[in-house]
């Protein structure tokens, strides 16, 4: 509708009359094409065909037909135009009552003047109606094509009153996603949040006002009444009113579930390609077996973020799988496990059993209802519901198993089952390898017969002892030997029978060789054994002797045969033989060839050292025997109080009364005594001997003085120590005793916290102890201010310096006020003349002992000396 193109419909029946409309018109400057019509057929036939923007009509008309029959035609067609009764009859009256019944205005012929302003508000209102009518349709044209966008879309889309938190829309893609109606969320707007995961609902209730203001995606899971998650994404967009006030939310939700799951298959995969590559990195740098599985089993944790990991190896023998390695949150897992869940045999029906008879991995995708899986408490626990146990094979046999846990549902799909099996492939192929190097390893430096280190390995060790022999000041003996006539054995009883024969000499000596480690299978029957730490080669013949015993001493049964051997054994000594290991090998297989010539047992490389040891071995042989013949003896050496010059005790000190050559000094004796451990039988001896001559003292009526017995350092380090004095007190019933035992400073130092509780305890039983040599060790006043003694003997080196060197009296001064200052008695040994006595008696030393006064006496001579004194 235009007023430069207007269509007027004039209803009148006189052409004059209608001609001063339209001068009227035409005078406003309206263009408009123009039509009269004075009967009903002509009225409607120009609605239908003229079709006018605007209807002048007179009210009266000739015939039936006139102005309100008009209007009312117009109304039943139902056509919104504007309709002006232009008339010089129409009263007040019938004016309004042509309004009511829809016309737009009347004009009277007397006041055409009217006639354009009517028109024109007319036409106005027209357009705005018809403007409103399109709007409107347009709005509705809208609104259905949203409700068909929003009806088949997948995506939730709602609208919410922002003031009384009402749903005033929701789309029906709801129904299908949270699997529940429209009509339940009409009704409850909580329904909503209520679906919300637990561990998100917090979250994502806080942060709603925050994704108002911001209107970006929102991620959360929803649970629904069957139980399933699904993965939401939401955006909500304020409307607002004129004013800004909020007045509506909009929003659109997307089911997000599938990109999700695809997100994290994604991810898991990308973890097990980063499992895969640090497994692949650890076959290159696993130095061994164990490593290799326990470094798989933290890469299984970081980076391929499993919660636990372990892997075990197939024990055949025993029908089941032994975990050997493992990582992530084990605890106590293993502790209750049931040895039927890791049992492979054909009646296990779980799925570590599975898995090794099948050769194929075992899934579980939801632990919590699958039978094959035990300790579903301890994995509920842990909040894992998914495991998969992977074979470990080489070829087709099954070595063992990997068992990866997960805490997602459904987490072993067909994809990440080709990765895991080629993740089991990669630790199979590492096991294969290291195998096969610890092989090469092995045959590279042991004996595959025997199990014996070669001669290679056997070699750098000796040279390491070597080393450590020259630092301490010991002697190491490197003893080859062989089996005598070995090449007859192997040509009449078979050549496997004769490594048979080889294995068991090699299991017997490893039983009885001091260092296991330290033997070694050079040649085909040729043994070779290092022996260690020893200053007497007399220490080294004994670990020889007993091992020969071991090894020749019963016989061998190979098959069904019965057969005795004999060896042969040469021996070279560092440093004596040689510096260094091949010298030491040369020599000592010159002395085996001497020795298996002269058909000697062993042979030393040196001669003398034959005859030396041959004479060490029979001094030994005879001390033996004078201990079972009871030919030992005590000789008691007095010492003098320096005050009251009387004796205030004695020192008891052994002698051996050999029958072939009489009295024999104890350090021609003694070391050996130690070295051979019979010092332990001798010296127990000498303590029960001493108290019952003490006893015998008593018995005769003399003062008996307390008697000093040594200690030496093997007695001092059993652990029985305490307990033999204590026996030895009580069988001779020597109560009240007047027992002192001497211990050397060094002995005490060697392990003090050990000493001073013994030392304690014999303290408590009314035992005396002295520091005996006290000067030459190295002991602090520290520790010397803690220990359980009561006296300290000088040594004699000091005592015989001191008269002629101004240190070594300034020495003897300090150590008597030392002691005096800690409560302790001084007696000075080795005092040979009285001007020593006389010093001593200056630095107040309390007593002495020595060639002086008395030298040791024998038992009936000391009594009588104590009979005078």
């Amino acid at each position: 509708m235009n007023e430069n193109n207007l269509r007027i419909l004039n209803v009148e029946d006189s052409e004059l009359d209608a001609e001063l409309c339209w001068r009227e018109l035409d005078r406003a400057g309206l263009r408009f094409t123009r039509a009269r019509v004075w009967s009903r057929e002509t009225f409607e036939q120009a609605l239908h065909d003229f079709a006018p923007d605007l209807i002048l009509c007179d009210f009266s008309l000739p015939g039936a037909f006139d102005g309100l029959t008009a209007l009312s035609i117009l109304k039943e067609k139902s056509m919104d135009i504007p309709f002006i009764f232009v008339s010089g009859t129409i009263g007040e009256d019938r004016a309004v009552e042509a309004l009511k019944r829809g016309a737009t205005d009347y004009v009277l012929k007397e006041h055409m003047d009217r006639l354009v302003p009517v028109v024109r508000r007319a036409l106005q209102e027209a357009m705005k109606r018809v403007a409103l009518q399109h709007a409107q349709a347009a709005l509705r044209e809208s609104e259905e094509r949203f409700r068909q966008l929003a009806e088949n879309i997948r995506d939730v889309f709602f609208l919410i009153d922002a003031n009384d938190q009402r749903v005033l829309y929701v789309s029906p893609a709801y129904e299908e996603i949270w699997n529940e109606s429209c009509a339940s969320l009409y009704e409850n707007i909580d329904a909503w949040r209520d679906a919300i995961h637990p561990a998100d609902r917090e979250r994502v209730t806080r942060s709603y006002e925050e994704r108002i203001r911001s209107g970006l995606d929102y991620e959360y899971r929803i649970v629904r009444k069957d139980g399933t998650q699904r993965w939401i994404s939401d955006r909500v967009f304020p409307i607002r009113d004129e004013s800004g006030r909020l007045k509506r939310i909009a929003g659109v939700a997307s089911d997000i579930t599938v990109r999700k799951k695809t997100e994290e298959r994604v991810e898991r995969l990308n973890r097990l390609y980063a499992v895969l590559s640090g497994i692949n990195t650890l076959i290159v740098r696993a130095h061994d077996r164990d490593e290799l599985l326990r470094e798989a089993c933290r890469v299984a944790i970081d980076p391929g973020r499993f919660s636990m990991a372990w892997i075990g190896l197939v024990d055949r023998e025993h029908a089941r799988v032994n975990p050997v390695a493992s990582a992530g949150d084990i605890r106590d897992f293993f502790d209750d496990m049931p040895s039927a869940a890791l049992e492979t045999g054909s009646d296990s029906r779980y799925l570590v059993g599975e898995a090794v008879r099948g050769g194929k991995a075992a899934i579980s995708n939801e632990v919590k209802n699958d039978p094959r899986v035990r300790l579903q408490s301890k994995l509920e626990q842990r909040g894992i519901n998914s495991l998969a146990i992977v074979p470990l094979l080489l070829g087709n046999e099954t070595i063992g198993v990997l068992a990866l846990y997960s805490t997602e549902l459904g987490a072993f799909d067909d994809e990440e089952m080709r990765l895991l099996n080629e993740l089991a492939g990669d630790i199979s192929f590492g096991l294969d390898s290291l195998a096969k190097e610890e092989k090469l390893n092995y045959l590279a430096f042991y004996d595959a017969l025997t199990g014996l280190p070669n001669r290679a390995l056997f070699t750098e060790r000796l040279s390491q002892q070597l080393g450590i022999a020259e630092q301490n000041g010991t002697k190491v003996a490197l003893v080859m030997g062989d089996v005598k006539r070995f090449r007859l054995i192997n040509e009449s009883l078979g050549r496997q029978d004769g490594d048979t024969l080889l294995r068991e000499i090699a299991e017997r000596a490893r039983r009885s060789w001091p260092h296991p480690d330290s033997l070694a299978h050079i040649s085909a029957d040729c043994f070779a054994g290092t022996l260690v730490d020893f200053r007497d080669e007399a220490v080294a013949v004994h670990a020889l002797e007993k091992a020969l015993k071991a090894v020749t001493g019963p016989p061998y049964t190979i098959g069904e045969k019965e057969l005795a051997i004999s060896m042969s054994a040469g021996i070279a000594v560092f440093p004596a033989d040689g510096t260094n290991a091949e010298t030491l090998f040369k020599n000592a297989e010159a002395a085996l060839k001497q020795g298996k010539a002269s058909g000697e047992r062993y042979t030393f490389y040196q001669p003398s050292m034959n005859a030396r040891v041959a004479e060490t071995l029979l001094l030994e042989n005879k001390l033996r025997r004078a201990i079972d013949n009871n030919e030992f003896t005590l000789y008691y050496q007095p010492k003098l109080d320096l005050a009251t010059d009387r004796i205030s005790g004695v020192e008891a000190l052994i002698r051996w009364q050999d029958p072939d050559s009489g009295i024999i000094a104890p350090g021609e004796f003694i070391p050996l005594l130690e070295e051979t451990g019979m010092i332990l039988e001798v010296g127990a001896w000498a303590i029960h001997r001493a108290l019952t001559d003490q006893r015998q003292w008593r018995m005769r009526g003399l003062q008996a003085p307390r008697i000093a017995v040594n200690v030496s350092a093997i007695q001092l380090r059993q652990a029985n120590f305490v307990e033999t004095v204590r026996e030895a007190i009580m069988k001779t019933n020597s109560t009240p005793h007047g027992l002192d035992l001497e211990i050397t400073e060094s002995l005490i130092m060697e392990d003090v916290e050990d000493s001073i509780g013994k030392l304690e305890t014999l303290r408590d039983m009314n035992v005396n102890i002295a520091i005996d040599d006290f000067g030459t060790g190295y002991s602090s006043l520290s520790y010397l201010a803690r220990l359980p003694v009561q006296l300290l003997k000088i040594d004699r080196s000091f005592i015989v310096a001191m008269t002629r060197d101004a240190e070594s009296m300034a020495f003897v001064s300090t150590i008597i006020s030392l002691a005096h200052s800690l409560k302790l008695k001084v007696i000075a040994e080795g005092v040979e003349t009285e001007e020593q006595s006389q010093f001593l008696k200056l630095l107040k030393c309390n007593e002495m002992q020595g060639y002086l006064f008395s030298r040791p006496l024998p038992f009936e001579q000391i009594t009588s000396l104590l009979q005078t004194h």
